[in-house]
């Protein structure tokens, strides 16, 4: 009963936390407070990793889990509907606990499983290509929430921890700008490597961006070595402000340099990411102009044909247009390949289900 008192207390003066955004340390130092045994933050942390709610832990008492109820928040992410492609890509939609909805995708590779996640709801970057980005920037996801559908996702594939894990690979290149949520996305990729929990290597991680240069650096300076993949879509600063709010932001000259910076400190290639649209940047020039910008540096290009988004004026290109453009980088000795098209007949770019749900076009 004196424990009940002291919970009742110490929730009122808290408002109600997600235990997802913590590490197992730092959840002992909070069970301290409640008067709980040692051993049961431990119990709790890795129900939670499974995907399990308080009331799923089978170890813990009735009241232990009236208590925990009452205090936190177990799961901060929920799967509120799932859409299979023919081609195995599976695109999830999921709900949180304020009602937001976000999506992730998981893709199937002879390597593994790779799951893209989403950092924020909605997007503020204003990119014209992008179909996260129409609606705004909703808020921040916490580092918790971003966990929850690595967890979500891996528990739907009967998955376990560490090696027993399906989700193999992550890539933050869902909706939202990584970068422009610095806090909560490191102490996910803090979480999410933690060797008690999913115990995913950084080497599996990539963390796409479309340049915030003062944020690249200091990834670099706080020592994380996660793949940096950087939205380029363009040769010029002139093409790319067309297309990018962030280009009147940063110059070209500025984000390449930060790119630089980050490979200085990390020895990690990078990836360059870059959609080719019809009548934009996906002439011979502009494949000209994409190599002598890269010339020298450890990158990889990405050539992604754009994925039409419904309520926007841009038009992919053909696929002659894709290998013009690839042939020509690779002709000037640049790395360079297509992504495989995934996921076309679930709307598989970033932002197109969410969207339609808004919309009240998915059930």
């Amino acid at each position: 009963m004196a424990i009940l008192v002291h919970i009742i207390m110490y929730g009122a003066k808290n408002r109600m936390e997600c235990l997802l955004d913590f590490s197992l340390s730092e959840i002992q130092e909070k069970f301290e407070k409640f008067g709980f045994e040692k051993y049961r933050a431990k119990q709790v942390y890795f129900a939670l990793q499974q995907g399990k709610t308080f009331d799923e832990c089978t170890v813990l008492s009735a009241e232990i889990k009236k208590i925990l109820n009452q205090n936190f928040i177990s799961q901060p992410v929920s799967i509120l509907k799932i859409l299979v492609s023919k081609d195995g890509t599976t695109k999830y939609l999921f709900s949180l606990t304020d009602n937001n909805v976000i999506e992730g995708v998981l893709m199937k590779y002879k390597f593994g499983n790779t799951l893209c996640v989403s950092t924020q709801v909605g997007c503020a970057m204003g990119c014209v290509f992008c179909a996260s980005t129409m609606e705004g920037l909703v808020r921040n996801l916490t580092s918790g929430e971003i966990l929850g559908q690595v967890i979500q996702v891996n528990k739907s594939l009967d998955s376990g921890l560490g090696e027993k894990r399906k989700v193999t690979n992550i890539v933050l290149m869902g909706s939202g700008e990584p970068l422009a949520n610095y806090k909560n996305v490191t102490n996910f990729l803090d979480l999410v490597m933690d060797e008690n929990g999913l115990n995913v290597s950084s080497r599996n991680i990539s963390l796409s961006t479309c340049g915030v240069v003062d944020k690249i650096e200091q990834l670099a300076k706080d020592g994380y070595k996660v793949t940096l993949s950087l939205s380029l879509h363009a040769p010029t600063d002139e093409i790319r402000k067309k297309i990018m709010r962030i280009a009147n932001t940063y110059t070209l000259k500025q984000v390449i340099d930060a790119c630089k910076y980050y490979y200085e400190k990390t020895k990690r290639r990078m990836i360059f990411e870059y959609i080719l649209i019809n009548d934009i940047n996906s002439s011979k020039e502009c494949a000209k102009q994409l190599a002598d910008l890269v010339k020298g540096l450890n990158v990889h290009i990405n050539l992604i044909p754009l994925n039409e988004v419904n309520g926007l004026k841009l038009k992919t290109v053909s696929k002659n247009q894709v290998n013009i453009f690839q042939n020509e980088l690779l002709n000037y000795g640049i790395s360079a390949t297509v992504r495989r098209t995934l996921g076309d007949d679930i709307e598989g770019a970033c932002g197109q289900l969410r969207r339609r749900y808004l919309n009240k076009d998915v059930k």
